[in-house]
């Protein structure tokens, strides 16, 4: 995966969040709300809701925030009924985008999607129309900007926990795992004192697309719009970002 790094290209998306500070806590009291709707609210017990708590908790998002989701989902507070529904097409120059969604309103978040799509030169496509140019992978972020972590060691702490592959990144490493192996080596790295600064399931494109400027800056509108839309919770492209 050497070359075709995803903290490579979030590095370089990197903008003003606190902007859209609101939006983010949305995004992750909805996935508080499914992750405690499919199994349950104890922390103890259901390493979904734990991860999407600790997501929620390193952009920090208030406690109270987050139990409110959680009541939600297991019926101890009234709330909208959301489900999840996924959105798959092509982009301006022909990248592969998925979009996961989290809506109490589908027919509006469809009309909104494909509004996006449509206005950037995309258009959306069937399901699985692009997913099958994707890997499902747990990825694992361990900072060093200080050059401080023995690569050796760190490797096989990961390799013995599990994980399938680790790439050295300018101040970063990556660590890669199939998805049922994730939690464990998240666990084990954290048993091991190192610091994680980002780690999720995610889709992992197999080719990378380089655009043209005009293409490529359409696409990133694109994404900007897709982003600013509160039910949109994960967006997946194979978009090769410039410099």
């Amino acid at each position: 995966m050497a070359g075709h790094s995803k903290w490579k290209n979030i590095q370089r998306r990197k903008n003003a969040q606190d902007a859209k500070k609101g939006k983010v806590f949305m995004r992750h009291a909805k996935d508080i709300y499914t992750a405690a709707k499919q199994g349950g609210g104890d922390l103890s017990t259901n390493a979904a809701l734990r991860l999407a708590v600790d997501k929620a908790k390193s952009d920090n998002m208030p406690n109270d925030n987050i139990d409110r989701a959680i009541k939600k989902a297991t019926g101890t507070l009234d709330g909208a009924s959301f489900e999840e529904l996924t959105y798959e097409g092509y982009g301006p120059g022909g990248v592969a985008v998925i979009v996961n969604v989290l809506t109490d309103n589908k027919n509006r978040t469809a009309a909104d999607i494909r509004h996006a799509f449509k206005k950037h030169n995309g258009n959306l496509g069937e399901n699985g129309s692009v997913s099958f140019m994707f890997d499902r992978k747990g990825y694992i972020v361990i900072a060093d900007e200080e050059g401080a972590i023995d690569e050796d060691e760190l490797t096989l702490e990961a390799l013995e926990a599990g994980a399938e592959d680790i790439n050295n990144e300018e101040g970063a490493y990556e660590v890669f795992t199939a998805p049922e192996d994730y939690q464990a080596v998240v666990d084990h790295l954290r048993e091991a004192k190192y610091t994680i600064t980002d780690s999720e399931v995610t889709m992992f494109p197999q080719t990378y697309s380089s655009l043209s400027e005009k293409d490529e800056s359409n696409m990133l509108h694109l994404i900007d719009m897709l982003e600013d839309n509160e039910d949109v919770q994960d967006i997946h492209h194979n978009l090769e970002v410039s410099e």
